[in-house]
Parts: C-alpha cells; structure tokens; sequence
C-alpha cells in the first residue's frame, strides 16, 4: 500500500521570508547598559563572584560538616566529643568521613550503656540538673532522673560534679502539675430520641 508524501515547500519562499525578516530587524541590544556602564558592572560582578561566593561556600560547608556534631549534642549522646573530633577531621579529608559522623550521631549507644548503665551524656545529667534544681522538672521527669544516676553509681564511682547533682536530686521536690483549666460548657440544643412505636 502506497502512502503519499505531503508536497515539499519550495525553498525559495522560505529564503525570501527570512530575507526580509533580517532587512526589517532592528538594532539588537543586549543589555540596559552600554559602554563604560557595562565594563563597570561586569567588574563589579566579577570581584562578587570571585570573593564573595567562595566565602559562602566555606561558610555552607562548614555548616553542614558540623552538624553530626549538633545532633549528637541534642540528642544527649555520650560520644559527642568523638564525634566532634570526626567532623573536624572529615574537614581535613574533604568530607569522606562525615557519613560516618552522621550515622554515628543517630546510632543508639549500645555498648556505652551495657559498660555504664545509661545511653544519655554528662551533659545531659547537667542540663536536667540544671532544671531539677530551678524546679521546672515534673515528679515523672525527676523520678526519672534519679533512677538514671543511681543506675550509673551502681555501675561504679561517679564523678564528683554528679555524685553532687544525685545528692542535690534526691532532696528535691518536683515542680507542680498544671491544673487543667475549667471551661464552661455552653449548652446546646439536646435533640431527644423519637418515642418508640409500639405495634
């Protein structure tokens, strides 16, 4: 079965067309600036981008390259000064170890709390002291943070600055519960059940 090509458009026309569109065409510029301005902006556009950009790029490295560091430090892991030394030498070797420092961060310390008996840092023992002792912490949350230190005295001797804080924790009291605050209930429109039918 034979299909018919559509007809080729005669080239001449074509060339005639864009002949004309080229005669017709005005001058083109390429920017609002001419001359001197132009030379001036593409200066001025030159030394940003040559000293400017690179301090931003240190600066978003440096960011990112600390935050394994960071998220260690919220989550209260005991390692995080071990994981601050990894991000600084991730910085030295290009970031090849700053996977590592990130899955370390978010890593559960398994065998830091088989050998001492809490995943949690010294420095989320002072932090919670901290609060213990301006009373902001719940009878839960104190409760709490006494059995974890008495867990790690059993484990051994603990260091004076929190052999002071499980002194000071066992004679506090806990901050008040809050009250839950009574709103009156505005009465609605009670619809009662339709009368049943008896047959």
């Amino acid at each position: 079965m034979l299909t018919q090509q559509p007809a080729a458009r005669p080239r001449g026309i074509a060339a005639c067309a864009g002949a004309a569109t080229s005669l017709c065409a005005g001058a083109a510029h390429a920017s609002f600036l001419s001359g001197e301005a132009m030379d001036t902006a593409a200066n001025v556009m030159a030394w940003v981008v040559i000293c400017v950009v690179p301090l931003i790029g240190i600066a978003v490295f440096w960011i990112v390259h600390v935050l394994p560091e960071k998220i260690a430090h919220k989550r209260h892991h005991p390692q995080t000064a071990a994981i601050q030394t990894l991000c600084l030498l991730s910085l030295v070797f290009g970031g090849m170890l700053w996977p590592i420092a990130w899955l370390w961060a978010y890593t559960k310390p398994v065998g830091y709390k088989l050998a001492y008996g809490t995943e949690k840092g010294e420095h989320y023992f002072e932090e919670e002291g901290e609060r213990a002792r301006a009373g902001q912490l719940r009878a839960r949350e104190l409760d709490a943070l006494r059995a974890e230190l008495d867990a790690l005295s059993r484990r051994g001797p603990l260091p004076p600055h929190l052999a002071q804080l499980r002194d000071d924790v066992a004679v506090l009291q806990p901050a008040p519960e809050a009250v839950p605050e009574l709103t009156e209930s505005v009465p609605g429109p009670t619809t009662a059940a339709p009368p049943r039918r008896t047959a």
